[in-house]
């Protein structure tokens, strides 16, 4: 006991260089299991009874459990956790609580409270490391509003931060992933390019001012979802995470017994993030997200299919929202996208079509 006590104090600070990526084997939403994988993981002949309560469960892909408390209101749960994507402990926290809490957004929600779920390799990070983290979490907690209000740690062989959130709608203001119409316009809050950046970060090749666009990102609150819940004409959300735009589209589409076209060069990209691909750095996760979904997905001549793919299976963490809209409510998304400070994402990056033979038309 006394020699891990003397371990932890004599510990190296992270003033004293240590880089928390360079003790996990992914980063962020990176480190999720590929969707081709996590339906061999799901699969189940278990039956559950029904619950009418239950508005949204293990029968769809969303981003998190909804249950209707019967008084026009339903609780949101969910979780999300990962392993560093940022080498600074206080970011870390930030990040992964941010990126937590973004799944109630998604659903239209208020998130209430959180928990913490922490991993820790006790023998190699010190626990001040540790306690940055937690604060960090409890950082972005108090940005949302909410109290981080316990949690559960143990001793793992990798660095693990993320939250367990619970929230609240109006059951009028749920949005799924899977009700999007035919004609709808798709929207995304926030560019594309993170996982990018934080590979370079990794290899040592990101440049100053594009660490600290991609820290400010990631840490970004999601409110907007909530505002987007209240809009009767958007018909379907989902947040973008790790299996990138074109996964969790496929998602929506798929759900949604539909299809989606993409408007490539309408697509937001972070700055930066082209002229890493150019140097062909994107992370592992990439290349196992097209592998589990490249048979859904069509490029019409004149995309950039090296860039195309590089960037649209892109894992994102804490990533925007891809929204669903009908044509009638566009200009009320596009009024309160300019309100909040998100003019430049007012260009639609698609559209929802009628099932064919591919989920999603790259055009």
């Amino acid at each position: 006991m006394n020699e891990q006590i003397d371990f932890l104090l004599s510990s190296p600070s992270e003033d004293g260089g240590i880089k928390l990526t360079q003790y996990s084997h992914g980063a962020g939403c990176g480190c999720k299991i590929s969707p081709k994988v996590l339906d061999e993981i799901l699969k189940s002949n278990i039956v559950l009874p029904d619950n009418n309560k239950l508005l949204v469960g293990n029968s769809s892909r969303d981003d998190a459990a909804v249950y209707d408390l019967g008084n026009g209101t339903a609780l949101i749960s969910t979780t999300d956790f990962f392993m560093p994507i940022v080498d600074d402990a206080f970011d870390f926290g930030r990040i992964a609580a941010a990126n937590s809490i973004s799944d109630v957004y998604a659903m239209g929600g208020k998130p209430l409270l959180a928990i913490a779920i922490l991993g820790w390799p006790v023998q190699k990070l010190s626990a001040d490391l540790a306690q940055k983290v937690i604060e960090g979490g409890k950082a972005v907690c108090a940005e949302a509003g909410i109290p981080l209000a316990g949690g559960h740690s143990i001793d793992s062989p990798e660095p693990i931060f993320g939250l367990a959130v619970t929230g609240i709608v109006p059951v009028e203001n749920l949005k799924k992933n899977n009700t999007a119409q035919e004609g709808d316009l798709l929207f995304l809050t926030k560019p594309l390019g993170v996982g990018i950046l934080s590979t370079a970060q990794k290899k040592g090749l990101l440049k100053d001012e594009h660490l600290t666009l991609m820290i400010e990102q990631m840490t970004t609150l999601n409110k907007v979802g909530e505002e987007l819940g209240k809009i009767k004409g958007v018909t379907a959300m989902t947040d973008v995470t790790g299996f990138g735009l074109l996964g969790h589209l496929i998602e929506m589409a798929e759900g949604s017994g539909l299809s989606a076209e993409l408007y490539y060069d309408k697509i937001p990209v972070a700055s930066g993030v082209k002229q890493y691909i150019a140097q062909r750095i994107f992370p592992d996760a990439t290349t196992r997200n097209w592998s589990s979904y490249s048979d859904k997905v069509k490029f019409e001549k004149g995309v950039n299919v090296m860039e195309a793919f590089t960037l649209l299976p892109d894992p994102q963490t804490n990533g925007g929202v891809l929204v669903s809209v009908r044509e009638e409510s566009v200009n009320e998304v596009k009024t309160l996208l300019q309100e909040i400070g998100l003019g430049e994402m007012m260009i639609p990056i698609g559209k929802i079509l009628a099932a064919n033979e591919k989920r999603v038309w790259v055009k």
